[in-house]
């Protein structure tokens, strides 16, 4: 597996300081302050960054359980709100997945299973994830 990279950089103090964060592929580079990531100022922060990492991980599981399963997943779409007060304590990921042949009971355990299993959810082990999954 390759390794994969991304960069910051910060500068000025805390406050009033500012900075660019980006993916070594180039596909995203955004700034960020303090304003966009403790307050609602424009720009990016580090914790929507983990949410779309941990969204994009997840979907591609959950994709890879219900094929395994014997199922067709068609679409799944992800979002992840990252409760981020004195850290990142919790995050709930909300998906619809366009499937069909398979039981509410059956997709939730897949679903759950996904959820365990996806490469950012165990890096993310002193996080509490939850998951909100439905078919559509």
């Amino acid at each position: 597996m390759p390794t994969r990279k991304a960069e910051a950089k910060w500068n000025g103090d805390l406050k009033s300081g500012n900075g660019v964060m980006k993916v070594g592929s180039g596909a995203f580079e955004g700034s960020y302050s303090f304003s966009s990531r403790f307050e609602n100022g424009e720009g990016t922060n580090p914790e929507e960054l983990i949410g779309a990492a941990l969204a994009g991980c997840f979907s591609m599981s959950l994709s890879h359980e219900l094929t395994g399963a014997g199922y067709e997943p068609k679409s799944t779409a992800t979002n992840a709100d990252v409760h981020f007060e004195k850290g990142i304590k919790e995050i709930t990921l909300n998906t619809q997945v366009e499937v069909s042949g398979v039981s509410d009971d059956e997709f939730q355990k897949i679903a759950e299973g996904a959820r365990k299993n996806c490469h950012v959810s165990r890096a993310l082990t002193g996080t509490t994830i939850s998951l909100n999954a439905k078919m559509i």
